[in-house]
Formats: C-alpha cells, sequence, structure tokens
C-alpha cells in the first residue's frame, strides 16, 4: 500500500485500488487518474490477480473532478510511455482500461458518487453501495454535461427516460432509489460495506477467471453490433475458453459431484 491518490492493496488474487483524496471528496486530478491508469496496465498482464475492488478513502468514491487543480503543478508523465493529456482524456483511458480489463472489477460505494465520480463507479461490472451513499449526475448545476462515459453507461442500465431525468434535473438519489432502478446490484448496511464487497470479491477470485473476461467483454462489445456478430463472437470465445483448465476442472468436478478448483488460468487442456 502506498500513500498516493490511489492506495494500492492486494491480498492473494483481489487487488483494491482506493481513491485516496479524502480531504476533497476524492475529487479526480491527472495525478489519480494517471496512477489509476499505470496499475491498470500492470493489472493487464498479471494473470495472478483475479478480481480488482474500487473503494474511496473517507465519505466518498468521489465528487468528480477536482474544480481547484491546478495544472501547472502536474507533472508531464507518470510512468513509461504515458500520453500525458488533460484530466478528461486520462480519466477516458482509464474507463476504457477498466471495461477492457478481463478481470471483474467491483464497485464499492460508501458514500457520495457525484458527476465523474458517478460515472467511474458505473465502469465497474458489479456495484455494491452502503445504505449511506448517494448518487448525481450532477453536472447540469454547473453548466456542463456527463463525461467519464455517463452517456454510455446509465441508459443502459435505468433506461433512456430515467437517465435524461438524471442528467437533466440533476438530482441526488439514495442508495435504495438507485437499487431500485438498476443502478447499483447491491445494497448493504454501511458498517457491513467493506466485508461484503470482499465476500463477494472472494467468490469471483474462485471462479473461472478466463471464462468471466471472455464474458465481460463478449458483453460489453456485444451491445454495439448486431445478433448475427454477437452470435459469431460467443462462437469464438466459448472456442477460447473450452480449451482452458477451468473448463476441464468443471467438467470433472460435476461428474465427482464436488465443487469445483479452478486455477483462473488460460491453457489448452482440452474440454472433457
Amino acid at each position: 500500500m502506498t500513500n498516493g491518490p490511489v492506495l494500492y492493496q492486494r491480498h492473494d488474487g483481489i487487488v483494491t485500488l482506493t481513491l485516496n483524496r479524502p480531504e476533497s471528496l476524492n475529487a479526480m486530478n491527472e495525478a489519480m487518474m494517471g496512477e489509476i491508469e499505470r496499475i491498470l496496465i500492470e493489472l493487464e498482464a498479471d494473470t495472478a490477480v483475479r478480481v480488482v475492488i474500487l473503494p474511496g478513502a473517507g465519505r466518498a468514491v468521489s465528487s468528480g473532478g477536482d474544480q481547484k487543480r491546478d495544472g501547472a503543478a502536474v507533472p508531464p508523465s507518470f510512468f513509461a510511455g504515458d500520453p500525458g493529456g488533460a484530466l478528461i482524456e486520462r480519466l477516458n483511458r482509464c474507463i476504457l482500461r477498466m471495461q477492457r480489463l478481463h478481470k471483474p472489477i467491483i464497485g464499492s460505494i460508501n458514500g457520495v458518487a457525484a458527476g465523474a465520480g458517478m460515472n467511474i463507479a458505473l465502469a465497474t461490472d458489479l456495484r455494491i453501495a452502503s445504505d449511506t451513499a448517494r448518487f448525481g449526475e450532477v453536472f447540469a448545476r454547473v453548466g456542463l454535461v456527463p463525461d467519464g462515459g455517463g452517456t454510455y453507461f446509465l441508459p443502459r442500465l435505468v433506461g433512456t427516460a430515467k437517465a435524461m431525468e438524471m442528467i437533466l434535473l440533476a438530482d441526488i438519489i439514495d442508495a435504495q432509489e438507485a437499487l431500485r432502478i438498476g443502478l447499483v446490484n447491491r445494497v448493504v448496511p454501511a458498517e457491513q460495506l467493506e466485508q461484503e464487497t470482499v465476500k463477494l470479491a472472494e467468490r469471483l477470485a474462485q471462479g473461472p477467471t478466463v471464462a468471466y473476461g471472455l464474458a465481460k467483454t463478449g458483453l460489453y462489445q456485444g451491445l454495439g453490433m448486431s445478433l448475427e456478430d454477437v452470435l459469431n463472437m460467443e462462437a469464438r470465445n466459448q472456442a477460447i475458453a473450452a480449451r482452458t483448465p477451468d473448463r476441464a476442472e468443471g467438467v470433472a468436478a460435476f461428474r465427482e459431484k464436488r465443487p469445483p478448483r479452478f486455477t483462473g488460468r488460460s491453457g489448452s487442456s482440452p474440454a472433457r
């Protein structure tokens, strides 16, 4: 774990990336986004990591973009190969890497998730919120439009009519309303959020990671494809999954009437 704008913690196959600017409700700046992007690049190649958790420190996931950031104080590069760019460009790259990461990402929403802070939470694959969480597409309050994928994720989760209402009225909704409209998957008491998030992560970390990754990318890519193209993509993905050791283990476990012991590894083991 570090003490920078993003805290990195790893336990077994689970990595937790905590947005760490609690004094500003984890308002996003270039340093935070650059650090998230750097870590996501590393996680793409790390086959030992099977699940990622994304919470925020303190009372929020994030209140959105930092309106007080000083661009002159930001270094031009954060890591080798970093193309730099303004905050929104870094945010966009992070959103894309989250979607393309072949591992589940759990959004653990402990408090305020507003503006781009809400949208980075929507970019996670499963969202579990505390009963004190609050959500808002608040861009219109300051004369702006949603960024960070808000106009992509929101209508796909809650429908066009509700998304338009949230964007135009810029109201804050509570956790129960977020659950009712499909914005989050689960709501738990605030004091149980960390425990329930870890429990969910541990369950996913014991699953067939390669199959999870193929299903995740297939689902997201399929949103913009024709049925015929989706069927062809599914067939290709199924052929890949069928050759993994986890497929062979799953079949063996079914035949032997025992829980499977998935390793999450890719490979060329034939399906049984």
